[in-house]
């Protein structure tokens, strides 16, 4: 054997990230289901990310735009932890939104030294039609596949949610926020 060539690491060694045995613990790599899910994202979101393009926007700006939009009123501590993100990395992101009259912050009633965020018109509008083309997608998946299949999506993503999240995440997209009929 090539004394150059690296040995492979041993699935079963306890090196494994869980620190238990794969093979012992009945897992196998799903290769198969990790690309897909890079695929489908990249798909997904390359939709949004296309149109965000021509308006000097990117990903995280799309995800603000996105949570604003839908909770009108929502503060930046609340922002932060639906995003998951620090402060240092929203502000320049926010900036953006704020300065290209995307969203406007106002002082919190109790508060003053909270903000609390609103999508424009120019927001919301550009917020909408980012939905337009996602909801789009999703149409023309479902449609080709069994009625059920909307169901068990929801719940596939739901148990991808870390659990300590998965009850505040079902909160949060079963509450209520703006709707608009798509056309």
């Amino acid at each position: 054997m090539d004394s150059t060539l690296q040995k492979k690491p041993d699935c079963e060694s306890e090196g494994s990230p869980s620190g238990a045995s794969d093979a012992a613990a009945g897992n196998e790599a799903e290769f198969g289901l990790i690309e897909l899910m890079f695929f489908a994202y990249r798909d997904f979101v390359g939709d949004a990310d296309h149109l965000l393009e021509n308006f000097g926007l990117g990903r995280a700006h799309h995800r603000v735009l996105h949570f604003v939009n839908r909770r009108p009123g929502l503060t930046i501590a609340e922002l932060l932890d639906i995003l998951k993100i620090t402060k240092q990395s929203l502000n320049r992101v926010l900036k953006d939104l704020l300065d290209q009259n995307y969203v406007v912050a106002f002082p919190g009633e109790n508060d003053r030294r909270q903000r609390r965020l609103f999508p424009t018109p120019r927001g919301e509008s550009l917020a909408f039609e980012v939905v337009r083309l996602q909801s789009k997608r999703f149409a023309r998946i479902f449609a080709q596949l069994p009625e059920a299949a909307r169901a068990g999506a929801r719940e596939f993503l739901l148990a991808m949610v870390d659990p300590d999240e998965r009850e505040k995440v079902a909160a949060l997209i079963a509450s209520d926020g703006p709707k608009r009929v798509l056309g």
